[in-house]
C-alpha cells in the first residue's frame, strides 16, 4: 500500500499562547491525530536552528506517516476521524482543551501530503 507523510508547519499565535499551544498541540493533538485508523506514526519537532543560514518557515513541524490507497482517501479518513467526538477515549479531553482556550491556539504556516518515492537508511539506523 502506498505510504504518505502529512507535514504541518505551525506555531503558537504569539508568545502569550505558548503554554496553550504546548498543552493542546504538542501534548494532545499529535497523539489524537496519530490515533486515526490508517496512521502509522506521528511526531512533532521544534526548530533547533536553521540549515545553511536559510530562512525557516515555522517554529514547529508535525510529521505523520500514513498508509492509504491515495492521499485523497487518507484526507477523507482523517476528516471523518477528526469530526467524530467519540473516535477514541482521549478525544473528549482534546476537545475540552480546545474549548478552554476558545479556539485552536496555533497558526498553520503550511501543510501538505507527500507520497514516499524512495527510502534509505543511514549508518546510524543500525
Amino acid at each position: 500500500m502506498p505510504r504518505y507523510v502529512l507535514i504541518g508547519l505551525c506555531e503558537p499565535l504569539g508568545d502569550e499562547d505558548q503554554a496553550a499551544f504546548d498543552e493542546w498541540f504538542v501534548e494532545q493533538h499529535i497523539e489524537d491525530t496519530t490515533k486515526c485508523p490508517n496512521f502509522v506514526s506521528g511526531r512533532v519537532y521544534k526548530l533547533a536552528g536553521s540549515h545553511l543560514d536559510l530562512e525557516t518557515k515555522s517554529g514547529y513541524l508535525s510529521l505523520y506517516e500514513v498508509e492509504a490507497p491515495s492521499y485523497e482517501e487518507a484526507e477523507k479518513v482523517l476528516n471523518d476521524w477528526q469530526g467524530d467526538p467519540e473516535a477514541w477515549q482521549g478525544r473528549r479531553r482534546h476537545m475540552d482543551t480546545m474549548e478552554k482556550f476558545g479556539s485552536i491556539p496555533m497558526k498553520v504556516n503550511g501543510s501538505g501530503w507527500y507520497e514516499e518515492l524512495k527510502s534509505f537508511k543511514g549508518p546510524a539506523a543500525d
